[in-house]
């Protein structure tokens, strides 16, 4: 048995909801208590593969360059190299050939870098499952799921296979995904039905990519992968590619101008070179395409998109998973974190703290372990840390807790929600009902007719409830978190939800702690530093919220303003004290969402952290939302654009400095890139202006493109954070991208190397008239190619910062840049004194006063912005 293969595991003609459940424990050979052995698991998973609908197919190394040869720049490069073989020498052919194809092998290494960590990130951001495996619940990708795993089903999550129900407590399952009907459907765990049974009313399965809307439940998963309903009903569509983001249509809306603007210069230099400089046509048309292919910015997407992806990797590994690009880019741009505090703020590692009245403890003990979500697993992975404090105290104080679930069935389970606020068990017991009830004190006062007082029941008045109301509101104020108990016993049954939550005796306060993580308070001092304003929305106690605020340094002189208060004002009401109110307690995720669009009236850009279903709408409001990856549903998950792998306030804001960091990388990157461009042309067109020929060879023009591609892909995107950085305001990403400031740096920059390198180039070309016309043309196009590689390297040390001295920065702290500028340095080195290059190159030789012209006026041209830093950074 342990052999069959999970497509053989069914028998003959018999659907896996008419089985019966022994049948189907002893088909699929599992434990029904204790799971698959790990051992099994992995067996099975090898066997069967993966739990995906489908695989996604990888880009070969030569699948990525066929494709590049299909890209507009490419095969205008193809055919220079073609023109060159038909009228140049069998040397240049081959060496442009060799250059087309590092560039190619170049790109298509840099997409697959970019591919790879976006794929690497949706692996990242696959929901969990969890699963009972050695008889102990875990938390495991939903796609290392197998057939026999037993499942443990929760209110929020999406099931990862088509299972059989084992156990249900008031299960309720979104199946539209299937069926088209938005509706819940209820489900239970019938042993079997007829083979007949349309799917959807088979209510004893659940089937894979629904969502448990209500509830809690056990499941034995019987599909996998393409073999569930899903599977077998979902075409096998390619993957498809994410939209542009704004940034990249920016790009797209500027390389559409530029380009025109760029051809027209490549036409226009190869025609002034033949009616002014007398060259010839051959000659200029090889320069003209060379031209074209280098300066027409069509790198500006690639770079961009490597900025991203890549960026959203090293996002990955300060534990933010980045779901869609378009955060990466406005991370930078946020005014306003509002986040939770339970594991946001705090530890999210519950202990009891009191228990109030002391007479009613062990009772209140009993209560608390029975009436529980956790079902009895413990692991911090699955339930509420409160759930599994309740449990922990239970067994510290000796409570015998099977034998209480021996001596009772569990009827009926009503699962908390942020409506109610409570959650209630239903048990039979001796004959009659005993119904559990836990939750906020106030929800479970509101349903309390009496309490329990030193083991005999009392009236509870309105005095004894404002009484125990305020004693809660004393212990919140010491940074307690309360949860209420209380029961009744009734004779009637079946009971619904209303009636087993109305009549209760309440039985006293549980008071738990969830200390503040230790670096809570000095992320909240980082985002206030860097103009960000963090608030807090939280369901618990307005006192308990106040404190956690004060421990983590929150704006504690601010209001708090609670749930009740928030629905008696309007939305204009709202929208004028959201920017003065930094604590929200006793809040609903529609409040959450209120507050969300109120901020936005305001014009701030929300960071929105959740974790339930209900947190989606606001999740999806806000300008980034930000999920909790250890405690949130999959529903929030899927609606935010960030999923936090280890739900800390500090990670977000470790974010946010990264996010900055990367948009100032990309900005630096893509001044730098057109700013090469406007000097390569201006270079280029100045001397055949003077009629005097073009400065480069075609084949030193493509080289030059190579290595500038290089340094803004590459170089930039490892530049790390100036300091200072989280010390600036946020920036508004309504601004232009290419607004004035960076005009002026594109245009700056460029100034400088176009001067230095037509200078150069021009004071060779007239001071070597004695030489022959093609010695002459080949040092001075030396000259220029010399100075434009040494130029554009100290221009990208200098374009690091905009304002920041390079011996500030560290030379040595861009390791990449400083690669890439060593390796630029040695091929000059080759080029000019290698004699074998040198025919192939279109070098010659250029003396001791040619390399100090060289070197003073590559170093001028660029390093006179080195100087301005300097003097502006002495400025008091």
């Amino acid at each position: 048995m342990a052999e069959m293969n999970t497509t053989d595991r069914r028998v003959a003609g018999r659907p896996w909801h008419s089985i019966p459940l022994t049948a189907l424990s002893t088909l699929l050979g599992t434990d029904l208590d204790a799971g698959l052995s790990a051992a099994e698991a992995e067996r099975r998973l090898q066997t069967d593969g993966p739990n995906r609908m489908s695989e996604i197919e990888r880009e070969s190394f030569w699948e990525g360059i066929w494709e590049e040869l299909h890209e507009p720049m490419i095969l205008l490069l193809l055919v220079t190299g073609v023109l060159y073989s038909i009228w140049g020498e069998p040397a240049d052919a081959v060496t442009i050939f060799f250059v087309i194809f590092t560039l190619l092998s170049a790109e298509v290494i840099n997409e697959a870098r970019a591919e790879r960590a976006i794929a690497s990130l949706s692996l990242l951001a696959e929901p969990k499952a969890a699963v009972i495996r050695d008889g102990r619940a875990k938390e495991i990708p939903s796609d290392q799921v197998v057939a026999g795993d037993v499942l443990v089903l929760q209110a929020g999550r999406r099931v990862p296979a088509d299972c059989r129900l084992l156990q249900a407590f008031s299960l309720s399952v979104d199946e539209s995904n299937l069926s088209g009907e938005s509706s819940p459907v209820e489900k239970a765990a019938l042993d079997a039905l007829p083979n007949v049974t349309p799917l959807s009313e088979r209510s004893n399965m659940v089937f894979a990519g629904s969502l448990v809307t209500r509830g809690r439940g056990l499941a034995l998963a019987v599909a996998t992968g393409k073999r569930t309903e899903l599977g077998k009903v979902a075409q096998m569509a390619r993957e498809q590619e994410a939209p542009p983001t704004l940034l990249q249509q920016t790009m797209n809306q500027l390389i559409k101008w530029m380009a025109v603007v760029a051809i027209a210069f490549s036409i226009l230099v190869p025609v002034l070179g033949v009616v002014l400089a007398h060259e010839q046509v051959k000659a200029m048309l090889l320069t003209g395409l060379s031209l074209a292919f280098s300066v027409i910015p069509e790198e500006l997407p690639i770079i961009i998109t490597m900025v991203l992806g890549l960026g959203a990797f090293r996002l990955a590994r300060e534990h933010a998973i980045v779901k869609d690009l378009q955060a990466v880019e406005t991370l930078g741009a946020v005014t306003v974190i509002a986040t939770d505090k339970t594991g946001t703020l705090t530890e999210n590692r519950m202990r009891l703290a009191r228990l109030v009245p002391a007479s009613n403890e062990a009772r209140l003990l009993e209560v608390g372990a029975l009436c529980n979500e956790a079902g009895g697993q413990r692991g911090g992975l699955l339930t509420d840390p409160a759930e599994v404090a309740l449990l922990n105290a239970a067994e510290e104080n000796n409570l015998d807790l099977d034998s209480l679930l021996r001596a009772r069935r569990l009827v009926a389970e009503n699962s908390f929600d942020n409506q109610r606020k409570l959650m209630s068990c239903v048990f039979a017991l001796d004959g009659s009902q005993e119904v559990l009830v836990k939750g906020a004190p106030e929800a479970v006062l509101d349903r309390c007719l009496s309490q329990q007082l030193d083991g005999q029941l009392a009236v509870l008045d309105r005095a004894g409830r404002a009484a125990i109301l305020d004693q809660a509101e004393r212990m919140a104020g010491d940074g307690l978190r309360l949860v209420a108990f209380a029961q009744k016993t009734a004779s009637i049954s079946p009971l619904t939800q209303e009636e087993a939550e109305s009549g209760l005796t309440f039985l006293g306060l549980v008071a738990l702690m969830d200390p503040p993580r230790p670096e809570a308070k000095a992320a909240i001092a980082a985002c206030l530093t860097a103009g960000i304003r963090p608030i807090m929305i939280t369901g618990d106690h307005p006192r308990t919220a106040a404190a956690i605020a004060h421990e983590v340094g929150l704006d504690s002189t601010s209001q708090v303003l609670t749930g009740s208060q928030l629905d008696a004002l309007s939305d204009d009401q709202l929208q004028r004290i959201v920017v003065e109110t930094a604590i929200y307690a006793r809040a609903t995720p529609e409040h959450k969402l209120r507050i969300v669009k109120a901020l936005h009236v305001r014009g701030e850009r929300v960071a929105v952290t959740g974790d339930g279903v209900n947190d989606a709408p606001a999740l999806a409001a806000a300008d980034i939302g930000i999920a909790m990856g250890q405690t949130g549903s999959d529903v929030a998950r899927e609606a935010a654009a960030i999923v936090l792998a280890d739900d800390n306030f500090a990670t977000i804001v470790r974010a946010i400095k990264e996010g900055r960091t990367l948009f100032a990388n990309l900005t630096k990157g893509v001044r730098y890139y057109l700013a090469c461009k406007v000097a390569l042309i201006s270079a280029s067109l100045l001397p055949v202006l003077l009629a005097v020929p073009v400065p480069f060879a075609p084949l030193q023009i493509i080289l030059m493109e190579l290595f500038m591609d290089l340094a803004a892909s590459a170089s930039f995107v490892a530049e790390p954070a100036e300091e200072g950085l989280m010390s600036r305001p946020p920036r508004d990403p309504r601004a232009r991208f290419l607004d004035g400031r960076m005009v002026r740096g594109i245009f700056t920059g460029a100034a400088g190397l176009f001067a230095a390198v037509s200078l150069a180039y021009l004071v060779t070309w007239y001071g070597g008239a004695s030489q022959t016309p093609a010695a002459r043309l080949a040092q001075a196009q030396t000259v220029a190619f010399v100075t434009w590689l040494l130029g554009h390297v100290l221009l990208a040390f200098n374009m690091r910062s905009e304002q920041e001295p390079l011996l500030r920065l560290g030379i040595t702290s861009n390791r990449v840049m400083l690669i890439w500028g060593a390796a630029t340095l040695a091929f000059v080195l080759l080029a000019t004194l290698v004699a074998p290059l040198r025919p192939i190159l279109r070098t010659a030789p250029i003396g001791l006063g040619q390399w100090v012209l060289v070197v003073g006026l590559a170093v001028l041209g660029t390093c006179w912005l080195e100087a301005r830093k300097w003097l502006l950074a002495r400025r008091p």
